[in-house]
């Protein structure tokens, strides 16, 4: 994994630009903290930056990395990893390509001068990259069909600004940290989910996954090259479990390549278990030293856990059963509470933009432990988006509610706003969401149930999914740790998009057809416990860090957001926590996290000098 970057103008010599130039690239080290790269065109007005995290063939997987065909030059620089990277390489040689490296970077650059922009659809990973194409003068760029890598960009007159995050493209002065009445929309209304391809800031763009784009004569043209279809699912019940267990074997096995060191997040859940139980016997069938794993708990959880619907029980207990069953060597990285609540400040810086709150603290805090002895990890995330985990699939009486089930409500968001801030804010979400379901691709035959299914199944893709694979990413990459999602394999994707729910619910519980895939390879334990989401602090301590804080922005009317927020709101979330009626984000921000959130909006605005323009 690494950050990507690029520059073209027009109108500039490039060469002019380089104090800009080194803080864009720069600002990226924490994404690439192994090496450092520049191009530039021999016209000097394409600049091409990179940072590279070392993973694959490190001596010489370079970049920007440069090849010549017919007289012609085509540059590259590339964010993630390629998972078939064999099988290209079989057939560019089978082609007469002849490769100067290991590493798959070479793979997919030569992948685009044998079949141009039609390259991405032979392509299996997680990736971002950019290619300038000296004979046609175009700069081709494609984000991977899931969204696991960012593809940011800023479009202006004369020239064109891209990167893997926005804190490189605000280092030029062409584009502005200016945030408008729909990007309020989106962080108060819609966060910490943003709009698919809306980056926020004022004319900040990402391209969406599965989409690629030209950049030409100052002409950018986009396009998708993968869209969810809907198919008649043609196995019955035996061959579908056989299908879901092969399609993750191949999709783990494939992304336990590594030339450096590589562990397994364990949390004690099913997702993160059949990763593990696959990487560990994938290790003991090549005669590797013991799996690691990793799991995160926090300081006196044990004394202060809460159930509830969303969390029935704790994962402590689970892990180590789990571990023990791997004979893995387990690490649990256990946070403190006060060094949570100040993370949540580094989290912000991390992402750009509005965070998870403690959700995303707590997972930088826990990478930046694993990254002192790992460079790449793999985790478990997106397992209930595709195959129904979550309760809102379960519950027919949100289920067809036309509504993001996570956020049922504006009411507990409006609370905290003084009256009159953002009056259509209810009618943005409203077309956001309409917006989404739109896009669900369904069959003639389908009945209501399996029609409400394909609709929740793109709700959760473009916005439960993506927050969380964005979370995931800024997370790791903020400390330089490479995290790989095997269940974001798009052929799971697609088989599971087209699974009847019976099938996907097998048995009537959520994710039944993953449970029953790997019923007796697994412990009893850990295939039908209930499902628990990732664990949050329960302590006082983070309470009142988080209540502390937000008495501190609402008390402060130099606070740059001071103008939009109620204190009484505020106030009322603080002395009364558990009045909240519906949550702000699914099971993931309750009242603890909302403060917190009101924490980080206020260290944003100023960390980024926002300018709210309404």
């Amino acid at each position: 994994m690494c950050g990507i970057a690029g520059w073209l103008d027009k109108y500039k010599d490039l060469s002019e630009y380089g104090t800009i130039i080194d803080a864009m690239t720069d600002s990226l080290a924490s994404r690439g903290p192994d090496d450092r790269g520049i191009f530039l065109s021999s016209s000097r007005d394409v600049c091409l930056m990179h940072r590279r995290l070392a993973v694959i063939d490190v001596e010489n997987g370079k970049q920007p990395m440069t090849r010549s065909m017919g007289g012609y030059s085509y540059t590259i620089v590339y964010n993630g990893e390629l998972y078939n990277t064999r099988e290209l390489k079989d057939e560019l040689l089978a082609l007469g390509c002849r490769f100067e490296t290991s590493c798959d970077t070479e793979v997919l650059l030569y992948s685009y001068i044998y079949f141009g922009e039609a390259c991405v659809e032979k392509l299996n990973g997680i990736f971002a990259f950019a290619v300038w194409d000296s004979k046609n003068r175009t700069l081709f760029a494609a984000r991977d069909r899931v969204g696991v890598k960012p593809f940011f960009y800023y479009e202006y007159s004369g020239g064109l600004i891209f990167s893997s995050e926005i804190k490189s493209m605000l280092k030029n002065p062409a584009v502005k940290p200016t945030i408008d009445e729909n990007g309020l929309y989106d962080i108060l209304f819609l966060g910490p989910a943003r709009t698919p391809g809306f980056g926020i800031f004022k004319n900040v763009c990402e391209l969406l996954p599965g989409e690629c784009m030209t950049y030409k004569n100052n002409i950018l043209k986009k396009k998708k090259y993968f869209e969810i279809k809907a198919k008649p699912h043609t196995e019955n019940r035996s061959e579908t479990i056989e299908k879901v267990r092969e399609l993750l074997k191949d999709s783990i096995n494939r992304q336990l390549v590594s030339d450096v060191p590589l562990c397994c997040f364990l949390s004690g859940g099913l997702d993160s278990s059949i990763i593990c139980t696959v990487a560990g016997e994938s290790y003991k069938a090549n005669g590797n030293k013991r799996l690691d794993t990793y799991s995160v708990d926090y300081e006196d959880n044990g004394k202060y856990f809460q159930k509830s619907l969303f969390q029935p029980n704790s994962d402590a207990d689970y892990i180590g059963f789990m571990s023990d069953f791997l004979n893995s060597r387990h690490h649990n990285i256990v946070l403190s509470n006060r060094e949570l609540y100040n993370a949540l400040f580094d989290s912000v810086k991390s992402r750009d933009l509005m965070p998870m709150a403690d959700v995303d603290s707590s997972l930088l805090l826990f990478c930046r432990e694993v990254k002192k002895n790992f460079t790449v990890a793999l985790s478990g995330e997106c397992a209930d988006e595709l195959f129904g985990g979550y309760p809102w699939y379960h519950n027919k009486s949100i289920l067809f509610e036309e509504c993001f089930p996570w956020s049922r409500s504006t009411d507990i968001r409006r609370s905290i706003l003084k009256k009159g801030v953002l009056p259509k804010a209810e009618e943005y979400v409203r077309q956001r969401y309409n917006d989404t379901v739109a896009l669900a691709d369904k069959l003639s035959d389908d009945s209501p149930l399996e029609a409400r299914m394909r609709e929740m199944f793109i709700l959760n893709y473009y916005w439960f999914m993506q927050c969380l694979l964005e979370r995931k990413d800024r997370a790791s990459m903020y400390s330089g740790l490479e995290v790989r999602v095997p269940f974001c394999d798009y052929r799971i994707v697609e088989y599971a998009y087209n699974m009847p729910w019976e099938l996907k619910a097998l048995d009537g519980r959520e994710k039944g057809i993953l449970r029953t895939a790997f019923d007796g390879i697994m412990p009893d334990e850990i295939v039908w416990r209930k499902k628990s989401p990732y664990p949050k602090t329960f302590n006082p301590i983070y309470m009142k860090c988080v209540s502390d804080g937000a008495v501190d922005v609402i008390s402060n009317s130099q606070s740059p957001i001071a103008e939009l927020l109620d204190k009484n709101g505020i106030m009322e979330i603080i002395e009364h926590p558990d009045n909240i009626s519906s949550p702000w984000y699914g099971q993931l921000m309750r009242a603890p996290q909302i403060l917190a959130y009101i924490v980080q909006l206020d260290f944003w605005a100023k960390e980024y000098n926002i300018n709210i323009e309404l």
